[in-house]
């Protein structure tokens, strides 16, 4: 028989009348100690495991020494920057001896949870199924309503009105026609100005060059 308990951060297997190196511990030599928090407890082919802890499940034990493990050097260097230092440590540790590992009415926790999971995922999906029935179902049936059958006969007359305006488009060619007749006739007209305008600018200037030469008086 054997558990796993955690102590000071760490996780130990444990078994009955073992020595157990663990963090530091305040506690003489002598006294008793207890480890609330068991992960698992493991009897033969009987395996109990928490989530994450065991409910009533106990290691107890005592303190045996209360000492430091061996030292170690610390060296710090820095190179070109005259920087060193050594320093030693000694990590200090209580030994515990196990009494007892007591499992008997050790159960795990939120059992009824995984249980309450399933019932949830299994109407989950019922609830989708009912929803894409009703949907299909909605989709088949024909508009056989009062407010269709008015729809059809108010879309039949539009259809019609939006056929007859066609012949207005021949109607507009004609007009057409006419007007570029109308802007021709006034290019030409402004053409004619502009050519008897010049003419006259043409006339008097050769009138301005046949004029006499002005008359001297005589020297003598």
């Amino acid at each position: 028989m054997y558990a796993v308990v955690t102590s000071g951060g760490k996780q130990y297997k444990v078994q009955e009348g073992e020595i157990l190196r663990v963090e530091k511990m305040p506690g003489d030599v002598g006294s008793s100690v207890s480890f609330d928090q068991v992960l698992m407890v493991a009897d033969g082919d009987k395996v109990n495991i928490g989530q994450p802890i065991l409910d009533d499940a106990l290691v107890e034990g005592h303190i045996v020494e209360q000492g430091k493990a061996k030292k170690i050097l610390v060296f710090k260097y820095k190179r070109r920057k005259r920087y060193r230092r050594k320093q030693g440590h000694r990590q200090q540790f209580t030994a515990i001896k196990i009494d007892s590992i007591k499992a008997k009415t050790a159960k795990a926790r939120k059992k009824v949870e995984p249980e309450a999971e399933k019932e949830v995922k299994k109407a989950a999906p019922k609830k989708v199924e009912a929803k894409k029935a009703e949907a299909k179902v909605e989709a088949k049936k024909p508009e056989t309503t009062k407010a269709a059958v008015k729809k059809k006969e108010v879309e039949k007359p539009e259809a019609k009105k939006a056929t007859a305006p066609k012949p207005k488009k021949a109607e507009a060619k004609p007009r057409a026609k006419k007007e570029d007749t109308k802007k021709a006739e006034e290019k030409k007209t402004t053409a004619q100005k502009t050519a008897a305008k010049k003419t006259t600018a043409k006339k008097t200037e050769t009138k301005k060059t046949t004029a006499k030469p002005p008359k001297t008086d005589k020297a003598d």
